[in-house]
């Protein structure tokens, strides 16, 4: 079998899996968060925490209770890290340094688990248990309570209530989360990845020098990091090491558990709706960007320019043979389309154009299915606005599940699409600018230019990934990695959650004759030429200094 035709029979079974759990999975977490009833270790942690789940919350009251908890997570996870030297568990690791422990801290309470360290090398056993291995569970569920409000907002009228943060908080990790990841474990350990709290181990010479390993609870850790969009890996080689993704089931198997929850979260927007159609049509959309994504990164990554590529029948460098070129296309493109993060390869070793389409994967705000949460109501927002555009196109009001989109809802649309890429590319021009820190890159030119406009590409999008090459553990990158990071998460969700609001406090528009029928496969086409006609005129221009430059060298 040809690597070609290989990679295509990963990708048709990976379609296959996701569309065979897309209706159930939907169905259930619609069935989870619009339910009345609270389980008994539910009532357990509301007492605990002192919360009222049955006491709904306006827009404003649900960002307050949401900033609070993450606020506290940072610095639960932050003062961890600096205490390591003294609890136990630790593998003889010294305290991680302040600014480390911040960028740390941040990355895993934003989703994002950006990482500056080696985490065999960095991190004990109680710090990856008990601090990052927990944030990967709750950050992705307040990307999903985010979510589910803004569903909430459009699904409602005539009030200014979004549910409860708490109780979606709970829900989601509880009922969502915890039980996949532990079926997800199960079935890691079974293929290989390892499940333990050794110590470390002396594994051999080499070249002089003997080469330590280290165990951990990688599998669980491996489990929820890939379902939640998390990202940050055990190992300092992330996916691509053989503790942690040790075949290519399990490859397939990660790449599964990335888009599993954002695709079948269109299915939950669409049941609490009211219209399983306009579901449909936004996992069209998502659908449609994914498999065009994956087939541009594929296409570039097996074209044979040169005797070496033709000999290794494509771009193999910085590839884990095990999983091949398909393979590691396919991962590229999932963990880049979403906020994961995760990689099975070094992403600066991809063709010319092949990184520059993981770098426009994370420019189109994630939302292609996107991160947990994240995805859709990233997508929705960009629905908002496509609805905007159509309205004046034909001269009429814009409306959209039945709410009219006025003034103040594209204002606060604008904000939204405008945070993130002020963010990417004001914190590039400065890296860029200054003297010291373009000194991080390795490599120089055009490709130098690419690893810092990647880095705060994935910093400000909450996606984690890195470029390889650049020495981001410096004082200014673990800073100014950490304010994008806190702020390309927490202020567009202050957009999300007040659009939220605003939309929960309009009457219902009744459907005429001219209202735009947002489920046909023409408002589809629509949202995907917003999406990539916006993306492209923001981020065309650092494109062309970076990768499009390389590539077409």
């Amino acid at each position: 079998m040809g690597p070609v035709l290989a990679g295509v029979l990963q990708l048709l079974a990976l379609t296959g899996a996701l569309a065979l759990v897309y209706v159930p999975l939907g169905t259930y977490m619609a069935r989870v968060y619009s339910s009345r009833r609270h389980l008994r270790v539910e009532r357990w942690l509301y007492r605990g925490i002192g919360a009222d789940p049955d006491a709904e919350m306006t827009w404003p009251a649900y960002l307050r209770a949401l900033l609070a908890f993450s606020a506290v997570s940072v610095l639960f996870l932050y003062l961890l890290q600096r205490l390591q030297g003294f609890l136990p568990g630790s593998l003889g690791f010294a305290s991680v340094s302040p600014s480390q422990s911040f960028n740390t801290a941040v990355s895993f309470v934003t989703n994002t688990n950006w990482q500056s360290y080696s985490g065999e090398q960095t991190m004990g056993h109680v710090v990856q248990t008990a601090g990052l291995a927990v944030q990967n569970f709750v950050s992705a569920a307040v990307g999903m309570a985010v979510a589910v409000a803004l569903v909430r907002g459009f699904s409602r009228s005539r009030t200014g209530e979004l549910g409860n943060f708490w109780s979606d908080l709970v829900r989601g990790t509880l009922r969502v989360l915890l039980p996949v990841a532990a079926v997800a474990t199960v079935v890691l350990v079974a293929c290989g990845a390892i499940q333990n709290f050794s110590g470390i181990h002396e594994v051999g010479q080499f070249m002089g020098g003997s080469q330590q390993w280290n165990g951990g609870a990688v599998a669980s850790q491996e489990a929820i990091k890939e379902l939640g969009t998390n990202g940050g890996g055990y190992f300092n080689a992330n996916s691509a090491h053989p503790f942690e993704n040790p075949t290519p089931f399990t490859n397939l198997l990660e790449i599964f558990l990335i888009l599993v929850i954002p695709f079948s979260l269109t299915r939950t927007f669409g049941v609490l709706t009211g219209s399983v159609r306009q579901g449909y049509a936004i996992l069209a959309t998502m659908g449609t960007i994914w498999l065009g994504f994956t087939a541009l990164m594929m296409a570039t990554e097996f074209a044979h320019h040169g005797p070496a590529l033709q000999a290794a029948g494509g771009a193999l460098e910085g590839k884990e043979v095990r999983f091949g070129v398909g393979g590691s296309s396919i991962f590229a493109v999932a963990t880049t389309l979403t906020s994961t993060g995760a990689v099975d390869s070094f992403h600066s070793s991809f063709t010319g154009l092949g990184g520059g389409i993981t770098m426009l994967g994370m420019m189109l705000g994630e939302i292609a299915p996107g991160g947990v949460g994240s995805g859709l109501y990233g997508i929705l927002v960009m629905a908002v606005i496509a609805v905007f555009i159509a309205g004046l196109m034909v001269g009429r009001t814009p409306e959209y599940l039945g709410k009219k989109i006025g003034a103040r809802e594209m204002k606060l649309a604008a904000c939204y699409i405008l945070v993130t890429p002020a963010l990417v590319l004001v914190f590039t021009a400065v890296s860029m600018a200054l003297p010291t820190p373009p000194n991080s890159a390795l490599n120089p030119g055009a490709h130098g230019f690419s690893e810092v406009l990647y880095a705060f590409t994935s910093a400000a999008n909450n996606n984690g990934s890195a470029f390889a090459g650049l020495n981001a553990n410096t004082d200014w990158f673990n800073t100014m990695t950490g304010l994008a990071m806190l702020l390309g998460r927490f202020v567009p969700m202050v957009f999300v959650l007040a659009l939220a609001g605003s939309l929960a406090g309009q009457r219902p528009v009744p459907v005429t004759a001219g209202t735009l029928r947002t489920e046909k496969p023409l408002f589809t086409g629509l949202l995907v030429g917003a999406i990539l006609i916006i993306t492209g005129l923001t981020y065309f221009p650092a494109l062309a200094l970076g990768p499009l430059a390389e590539g077409l060298a």
